[in-house]
């Protein structure tokens, strides 16, 4: 499992770089929502790797 979290905005935004976004669970800037690890989320945070970030469990 991996903890994400949406850090930039999602408006203005290709349609399925917002569509990547919602189908990895994120709807709101700073939420932090834990998916899988499977190669198809990672591919996922790959397309929208300049919006999101992974957080480290502390």
């Amino acid at each position: 499992m991996m903890k994400v979290k949406l850090v930039r905005s999602m408006s203005g935004r290709l349609k399925s770089h917002k569509a990547c976004a919602r189908g990895l669970g994120l709807r709101r800037m700073h939420q932090v929502v834990e998916v899988e690890d499977t190669p198809s989320t990672r591919g996922m945070l790959n397309k929208v790797s300049y919006m999101v970030q992974l957080v480290e469990d502390a």
